[in-house]
Order: C-alpha cells, then sequence, then structure tokens
C-alpha cells in the first residue's frame, strides 16, 4: 500500500494542475478597428490592453480592418466579436438606412467625435465654402467619418462629391501628407486625439482648423436632429487656442448578435472597472465611462443584456 502512494500523490497534482489550468483559460474576443493611421486603431490597442490587464481570463484581439463600413457586416456575419462603429455608421445601420436594420448590440459609447477640416496655417482658407472646389481628402472610404461629412455638408447644402473634388484614402494615416505637400487643401477628421489633426498640428507650418459657424451649425442640427452640438476643447491641439465647435455623436464599441451575455458581462466589468488606466493611455478615452454609456444610448433596447446586467449591478439602469 505504501508503494502505491507516491503514484497516488502524483496523480492528485496531475488532477490539480490539470483543474487549474483549466480555470485560467482564456477567452479570445476579436476587436474591429479600422485602417492604421486613424483614431479606432489606437483606441482599439488602449482598449485591448486594459480589458486583458484588468481581467486575464479575458483575451482582446484588435484587428485592422477598413473601419465602421466593414466592422458592421462582420459584426453580422458573426466574425468579429466586438468593433468600433462611429455614431453615424451606428445610426445607419441600426435604423435601416440604405440597407436592412442592422441586429447588433452597444457594449459602451467610446467617445463623441465633433467634425471639422484641418488645413495648413499658411493656406487661405478660413470657411468651409472656401473649399468648394478644392481637392478635400475625406478619409478611407470605410470609414464613419466620411459619413458623418456627408451628413455636415448636406445640412449646409453642399454634397462631397459634387462640390468638391473628394479624395478617399486607402489608409487613414495618408491623408496629413497630402496637405502638407499641397495634393489636397484640406482634410477632413473629427474629435480630441484624432492622430490626422495632431500630425497636422505639429508640422510646420502648424494647423488651422474649419468648422461650421453658429447658422451652419443651426441648419446642420435641424435636417439631422440626430446629430449633436459637440465642441473640441481648447488645447486638445498644439497651437489651438480656442475651443471648436461644431457638430457630431458617439461612437460605440458594438457586439455581435450572439456574443454570450456572460462574456459582455465579464467585458464591461473589466472596461470599467479599468476606465482610469484606460484614460491615462488614451486621454479621449477618458470619456468612456460607464455614466456616459447610459447617457449616449439612442434605444435602451440596443444594450447587450450582459452590459446591461453590469450597469444595473452599479445602479446606473433601472
Amino acid at each position: 500500500m505504501t508503494a502505491t502512494l507516491p503514484y497516488l500523490v502524483a496523480s492528485l497534482i496531475c488532477v490539480a494542475a490539470i483543474g487549474l489550468a483549466h480555470g485560467q483559460e482564456k477567452t479570445v474576443i476579436t476587436l474591429g478597428t479600422a485602417t492604421p493611421g486613424g483614431g479606432f486603431p489606437v483606441y482599439g490597442d488602449a482598449l485591448a490592453q486594459t480589458i486583458n490587464e484588468t481581467d486575464p481570463t479575458l483575451q482582446v484581439e484588435p484587428r485592422n480592418t477598413k473601419g465602421s463600413a466593414e466592422n458592421i457586416p462582420l459584426l453580422e456575419a458573426g466574425q468579429l466579436d466586438i468593433a468600433l462603429v462611429q455614431g453615424e455608421a451606428a445610426f445607419e445601420a441600426l435604423n435601416g438606412i440604405g440597407r436592412p436594420p442592422a441586429d447588433l448590440r452597444i457594449v459602451t459609447a467610446m467617445y463623441a467625435t465633433a467634425g471639422m477640416f484641418v488645413v495648413r496655417a499658411d493656406s487661405p482658407y478660413r470657411r468651409i465654402r472656401d473649399l468648394v472646389g478644392q481637392n478635400v481628402a475625406f478619409g478611407a472610404r470605410g470609414s464613419g467619418l466620411v459619413i458623418l461629412a456627408r451628413y455636415v455638408l448636406d445640412g449646409i447644402g453642399l454634397n462631397q462629391d459634387r462640390d468638391f473634388r473628394a479624395i478617399y484614402l486607402e489608409r487613414a494615416g495618408d491623408g496629413p501628407a497630402m496637405v502638407l505637400d499641397g495634393r489636397a487643401a484640406a482634410l477632413w477628421g473629427g474629435g480630441t486625439g484624432w492622430p490626422g489633426f495632431a500630425t497636422m498640428a505639429r508640422s510646420q507650418p502648424g494647423a488651422r482648423f474649419i468648422v461650421p459657424d453658429a447658422d451652419e451649425i443651426a441648419r446642420i442640427l435641424a435636417k439631422h436632429a440626430f446629430l449633436r452640438p459637440l465642441s473640441t476643447p481648447a488645447g486638445s491641439y498644439p497651437g489651438q487656442d480656442s475651443a471648436l465647435p461644431s457638430v457630431g455623436s458617439w461612437s460605440f464599441v458594438m457586439a455581435r448578435p450572439t456574443l454570450p451575455d456572460d462574456v459582455a458581462f465579464r467585458l464591461a466589468r473589466a472596461l470599467h472597472r479599468g476606465e482610469t488606466a484606460l484614460g491615462r493611455r488614451l486621454p479621449q478615452a477618458r470619456e468612456t465611462t460607464a455614466a456616459n454609456t447610459v447617457a449616449a444610448l439612442p434605444r435602451r433596447e440596443l444594450l447587450h443584456p450582459g452590459v446591461a446586467r453590469y450597469l444595473r449591478d452599479q445602479g446606473l439602469l433601472r
């Protein structure tokens, strides 16, 4: 009997080790972002690092895509678990504008994006209408920022393809160089911390931002009520001495409809427990909070049930 004791002990250790390994298996979650050089890949990397650090049982893996326009069908097809979707792209997909309504769910609000143009500081352009007839880089074709530009310009009676020589990029990061070397008069983008704007602001001769004036903002909001008045605070970019009022919307992290409730719950828990760490990694991600998610929801039923359970546990939903 004593001869079998070492074997028995070894067997128990082996079983315990197998159980421990099983308990530590990671849930892999694919996250769709956008083309390199834009804001979504930067945000996606910060989001993944924060969640993975906060909950070691989760492994969020960012994947470059063509942006919101590709992320939505990839989520619908189950080829991504979660993805970043710009506000106007989410609005069109969820409301079935130009396509059947998308069956997707919201995990969190990311940040608010105020749309605007940037030009070289030594250029003659100061108003949106000064850019009519000029080469304008509107971003990567699959980006939701292109959709935002369409709504903003439509609100003041302009069309980006008819009234401008529109340039659509293969990579969002290609835009600043085109403005700096004269191939484009302006670059369209949005929000605080956007890489294209940061590159322009740090360049020589610097940057000038062009936003709708007060009358144009009123006209845009009257025609497209789902947009919101937003402002980019002074100092968001080098040399930007005053706030920049414009219009825009909240972007979202969205999930495929079949993402299990328990996974969505764990995602939300890790994300919001890590809000401070996320904000340290990326200043614009300081807007990614549980409270902002509740406030930014277009409709309550669009929230993923697993996320809703977490927010109810925190007293943020009834």
